[in-house]
């Protein structure tokens, strides 16, 4: 069983519109936009990095906004609900807040002996604000949402699966062991992560498979703290018979891809070098950042790309 694995490091979303994915995150729920880059393989399009204060792995919502994508399908081989953690006591008060800024699918429920507040994004997407007891971590200070009340950062994410078996082995071998059932539901948790170290399968053998469009879940990126810890597990992963990419630069950290049984693409991401590696922390987010190999597209990128209005 890995050890180096400490819990989610990001999630990467499909959106449609931009300003609409920006506003719904830095207006609505309060979180920093701490990166304006692109996508490395469509530089065309943006990738947008919304989380706390510094962009601490854990709090980290990023999305692909593709103009004119269809329009996801929810289903089985997905992830569909992304989890953010919120203080106990402040579930009424963000209801309230998501309501009257016309939210839709606000449903208040318990999961597991939690709080939890479902809701869905501008483009369908599946989110739910969790109560958790004792989560130290610092929400973003500089929104509009009051810091007693803020994100923490994630919960967890809820996987959809036909079959959970194979999956489930999978996420053991990665650190995480089964703590909870619950009707269609396993949770599953990691000790000593991060804070968003819990991750829920629903088995629901009968469902279609889920279209990837506006609204879907890319992929899921668990943390380790560098390059070694990320060498260690890609071995691991590789001698148990896992198809694992190379290690690729993605300028803020270190990333290997790989496809679980189900269906869900998962990625290793290192928590080195940060987001403040070519920005300056009070600055985070302002200005767009390419990577070095688009950097000669800067003029043509500036011209194509939607201004974001903040």
């Amino acid at each position: 069983m890995l050890t180096q694995i400490k819990g989610l490091h990001h999630v990467t979303s499909i959106a449609a519109a931009a300003q609409q994915n920006n506003d719904f995150f830095t207006r609505i729920l309060g979180m920093r936009r701490v990166k304006k880059t692109v996508n490395f393989d469509a530089p065309e399009v943006y990738h947008l990095y919304y989380g706390d204060q510094t962009g601490t792995p854990g709090t980290m919502m990023t999305y692909f906004p593709f103009p004119h994508i269809v329009q996801g399908r929810r289903g089985t081989g997905e992830v569909s609900e992304t989890a953010f953690a919120i203080p106990v006591g402040t579930l009424g008060v963000w209801r309230d807040r998501l309501s009257k800024a016309g939210v839709n699918g606000l449903e208040t429920l318990e999961q597991f002996g939690e709080k939890r507040l479902r809701f869905f994004g501008p483009d369908g997407d599946g989110f739910a604000l969790v109560e958790v007891p004792g989560d130290t971590r610092t929400p973003f200070d500089g929104g509009p949402v009051p810091t007693d009340m803020g994100i923490r950062g994630f919960r967890g994410v809820t996987m959809r699966l036909r079959d959970a078996e194979a999956t489930a082995r999978l996420l053991g071998f990665m650190g995480y062991r089964e703590i909870a059932r619950e009707g269609a539901l396993i949770r599953m948790g990691l000790e000593n992560g991060n804070g968003a170290d819990v991750i829920d399968i629903e088995t629901l053998p009968d469902a279609e498979r889920a279209r990837e469009g506006a609204g879907s879940v890319h992929h899921v990126a668990f943390a380790v703290e560098d390059r070694a810890a990320q060498a260690v597990v890609r071995k691991a992963l590789l001698e148990a018979g896992v198809h694992v990419t190379p290690v690729i630069d993605r300028d803020y950290f270190w990333a290997i891809y790989f496809r679980t049984p189900g269906g869900v693409l998962f990625e290793i991401a290192t928590n080195e070098p940060g987001f403040d590696r070519d920005e300056d922390l009070a600055h985070l987010g302002e200005a767009l950042k390419l990577p070095d190999q688009h950097a000669h597209l800067r003029p043509r990128l500036e011209r194509a790309l939607p201004a974001l209005i903040d």
